[in-house]
């Protein structure tokens, strides 16, 4: 992610940019002492960042800790305390890209026009280019248009596709792929699920189906599920992966439309709150604007001067 990727992510991270390090700037110049005042600028800077309640008071009685462990009394000094604080909320650990290079099943999950289907795609042009055997299963049979989609993105990447018909049973769909991808030797299975939240008790029995073929046909498999969030709509995506949570084990969140939000401090919120690793993040409209996730680079390209 080094170099180009960089340099994409400084730039798509403009708004969110703007909305935090200028304040953060104001706040670090205009006080010539750490008190309360100091403090209390800085929680309510960082809350308004949709950096949310919770991970702002985790953040703050860990700054408060640090200050006065190592005697620090120039509110400047403050700034690579804070830094670092938000880079080791954020880490995703060593492990966490394992089952890219291992047998894995990954159901992708997350409300309609999130850009689900779009991040599916990329994602399995991006394994493919790794040299990776990738399987798609459409298991959205109730949308309209969803497995159109889909089988478009299967074209554009060149891997395998099973889908079924406009409200078929997406367990069956799911049953055909996983007997495709085992006569195919596939690497990865992504499997599309459909992006409703509205009857969570149904999403609840779809999910738990899929679970049930998935542990029956393919039980050697590594397993992920992925939400995919839209960054622009803030506490509300926080929400959302809330939601989700309660249907399903997440593995990890794929937080798209980075580009066009401000409100890019959310992913820190999910990543602390929830204890849900933002593990890709979307940046752009092309192929390669959908990247791993990486807390340190992450947060130099927030305050980059």
């Amino acid at each position: 992610m080094a170099g180009k990727f960089f340099d994409k992510l400084v730039n798509g991270l403009s708004k969110t940019r703007t909305n935090i390090s200028s304040s953060f700037n104001n706040i670090f110049s205009a006080f010539n002492s750490i008190d309360d005042d100091f403090y209390e600028e800085l929680e309510e800077m960082l809350i308004m960042s949709d950096i949310g309640v919770m991970t702002t008071e985790e953040i703050i009685d860990s700054l408060k800790e640090e200050v006065k462990e190592k005697g620090i009394k120039d509110p400047e000094e403050c700034r690579d305390l804070l830094k670092a604080n938000l880079i080791e909320q954020m880490d995703l650990g060593e492990n966490a890209y394992d089952f890219e290079n291992e047998k894995s099943i990954i159901l992708v999950i997350g409300v309609n026009g999130v850009g689900k289907t779009t991040s599916i795609g990329k994602l399995a042009c991006q394994f493919k280019n790794n040299g990776k055997e990738v399987m798609l299963a459409a298991c959205d049979t109730f949308r309209a248009a969803a497995k159109e989609q889909l089988e478009e993105w299967a074209n554009r990447a060149n891997v395998s596709i099973v889908s079924g018909n406009e409200g078929q049973d997406p367990g069956s769909v799911l049953f055909d792929a996983l007997a495709s991808a085992k006569n195919k030797n596939s690497d990865i299975i992504i499997c599309d699920t459909a992006g409703r939240l509205h009857n969570k008790k149904n999403l609840m029995n779809e999910l738990s189906k899929l679970d049930k073929i998935i542990d029956k046909e393919m039980d050697d498999a590594r397993r992920e599920n992925f939400i995919v969030l839209d960054a622009t709509t803030g506490q509300n995506a926080l929400a959302q992966a809330r939601e989700f949570k309660e249907c399903a084990d997440i593995t990890g969140v794929i937080l798209t439309k980075m580009d066009g939000t401000a409100k890019g401090g959310i992913a820190i919120a999910i990543q602390s709150e929830l204890g849900i690793p933002v593990k890709y993040i979307g940046i752009g409209e092309s192929i390669e604007d959908l990247q791993k996730f990486d807390s340190e680079e992450f947060v130099e390209a927030l305050f980059v001067e």
